[in-house]
């Protein structure tokens, strides 16, 4: 390998994250120092395009390592560059795209290499598996469906592996991700018994007197959260935490049809019903966006509504950003912007208000905590100061005092 020296720019979701620590890892295996980005010899700028603000996002980064940077081969790879490879491409010689598939290729065997730990300086405590990828539902508003392609799934023997290896390692917590993390499917297993089968792995690799590791959940569409799932959470004592990041978008039935979404309002509203009568202290976070085309001030009071229903844990709230080429972006009800600002700015505030309510239930409550440094991260799902003398990648169980902190 010509290059001694590298920086990754990551942006996007949780599975490019993932993507990207696997080739720091794969570099950093070879021989390579991570260093800063003028300091580097080559830097990888992993774009995403969920939005326009993302693709503007990406071509910021890519002018900010060609600037700061005079001599640093550039490679571009991820859903903007497999969108708008020659926009990448044109931005100077240095530049190269790199399909995500060919880029792996290039600094590594493959995603689910185990000899590839992502633990250490420079990695999350928690460690992120992609056990899935591709996405096929063609939601109006975006166009990762086409940059990522049709839905795929790790092979189950795979992700094991991997999930095993890191667990001997000694990362106590693996966050399961994917593009459509639901649709995992290979052979008769699905997700239930993926899970089941990381936490067979866990408990393998646990010592005596040791707390097992445990295994996180990322983003699952409504429609992928069934009984035999929720059945997992409720029964695993905390192995599967009792949290669920589950997208809404919109508490306007309208709306969902707008977007095509595959759901109603009071679809979302029964699965959250059955999620809290099975699982009472389970955690629910979600995404909105508000300011779609089209949606009017009873929409938006719809979301805001079922949004206080569901009583959130935190949100996630994303102004409509317009992405060239999907079926949203060419309508001609667009909202004003500043209509979509102070639509996201009042939900902000209502999830601010359920977040610090979510706490002040847990008063009292006991939960395992992974610690991340000066704070750690609840099963549920929230950041609390984290016990003194405790280390980076402890699980520890703490009493929660409903303040941001523990007793």
């Amino acid at each position: 390998m010509r290059s001694t020296k590298f920086h990754i720019v990551n942006l996007g979701c949780k599975v490019n994250r993932v993507e990207a620590d696997t080739i720091q890892a794969a570099l950093i295996g070879q021989g390579a120092e991570p260093v800063a980005e003028e300091a580097a010899d080559l830097i990888i700028v992993n774009t995403c395009t969920v939005t326009a603000e993302a693709d503007k996002k990406a071509r910021k980064a890519v002018h900010h390592a060609l600037t700061v940077n005079p001599v640093a081969r550039v490679l571009v790879t991820g859903c903007a560059a497999a969108i708008d490879a020659e926009t990448f491409a044109s931005m100077d010689h240095r530049v190269r795209v790199v399909a995500k598939s060919d880029i792996e290729r290039e600094f590594s065997k493959g995603p689910h290499d185990v000899g590839l730990l992502r633990t250490g300086a420079g990695f999350n405590t928690r460690v992120g598996l992609k056990v899935q990828d591709g996405c096929d539902h063609e939601c109006t508003y975006c166009i990762v469906h086409v940059a990522r392609g049709k839905a795929r799934s790790m092979p189950i023997d795979d992700v094991a592996k991997e999930a095993r290896a890191h667990f001997d390692a000694g990362v106590k917590e693996v966050v399961l991700a994917g593009i459509d993390i639901g649709a995992y499917r290979y052979g008769s297993a699905r997700l239930p018994q993926l899970v089941t089968r990381l936490i067979e792995e866990a408990n393998a690799a646990c010592s005596a007197g040791c707390l097992p590791a445990r295994i996180r959940i990322s983003s699952i569409e409504p429609l992928n959260v069934d009984d035999e799932l929720i059945d997992i959470l409720a029964d695993a004592n905390g192995r599967v935490c009792r949290h669920l990041h589950i997208p809404l978008q919109s508490g306007s039935t309208k709306v969902l049809r707008e977007m095509n979404r595959p759901y109603t309002a009071d679809d979302f509203r029964a699965l959250v019903s059955k999620l809290r009568t099975r699982i009472p202290n389970i955690a629910l976070s979600t995404d909105i966006i508000v300011g779609f085309p089209g949606e009017t001030e009873e929409d938006f009071r719809a979301t805001c509504e079922l949004v206080r229903e569901a009583a959130f844990m935190r949100l996630h709230v994303f102004p409509y950003s317009m992405r060239k080429g999907t079926p949203a972006a060419q309508r001609a009800d667009q909202i004003p912007p500043e209509v979509k600002r102070s639509r996201a700015a009042l939900l902000r505030e209502i999830g601010h208000e359920l977040a610090e309510r979510d706490l002040a239930g847990r008063e009292g409550t006991n939960e395992l905590c992974l610690v991340e440094g000066s704070t750690c991260l609840t099963e549920s799902y929230h950041e609390i100061p984290a016990p003194t003398g405790s280390n980076p990648g402890d699980l520890v169980i703490l009493s929660l005092c409903g303040r941001s902190g523990v007793t």
